[in-house]
């Protein structure tokens, strides 16, 4: 699009040198015919006909860069628009990256002891949290294998999904 433009404005450019051209090979035109012509009638003729030829013609060149401007125009104004959205997409991509690589997004708990669901901030570091209802302490495993018990005989007793702590009770 911008090379378009580029092109474009190099024609319009390339207008005014033909102006100034035509203007210089007019003048040319005349001296020559006035130095070869010596019927003066034939000269005035010629000039005044050629005068209301290259008129038409300039009209028709004036119309050209009209057009041209406007095209001209008319690009600038899609490119803002380009621009615009380009803008809107890029804070949107920019958005979504720092959804997708900031380190301080939510992790939702849901307490094993009272059910009670809350969230915290992702820290690898941290490797246990306490309920906000219960108060109690919750064993964060951040490896992701949640079949990876190793603590696995150890009960700690209160938890109303284990099977561990009704067998313990039932030994004693």
């Amino acid at each position: 699009m911008i090379q378009e433009q580029a092109n474009i404005w190099k024609e319009f450019r390339k207008g005014d040198f033909l102006m100034g051209t035509i203007k210089t090979e007019y003048k040319s035109f005349l001296d020559d015919i006035e130095k070869n012509i010596k019927n003066k009638e034939d000269l005035e003729y010629i000039k005044k006909r050629f005068a209301s030829f290259l008129d038409v013609m300039l009209d028709q060149i004036d119309n050209i860069m009209d057009y041209k401007k406007e095209e001209i125009d008319r690009l600038e104004k899609t490119q803002k628009q380009i621009e615009e959205k380009m803008s809107k997409m890029q804070q949107v991509i920019d958005n979504i990256e720092k959804d997708i690589y900031d380190e301080g997004f939510d992790f939702e708990i849901t307490c094993p002891y009272c059910n009670y669901e809350f969230f915290i901030d992702v820290d690898e570091n941290r490797t246990e949290v306490e309920c906000p209802e219960c108060k109690n302490m919750i064993e964060l495993d951040w490896s992701g294998d949640i079949d990876d018990n190793s603590d696995s005989d150890v009960c700690n007793g209160d938890c109303h999904g284990c099977s561990g702590c009704g067998d313990e009770d039932d030994d004693m």
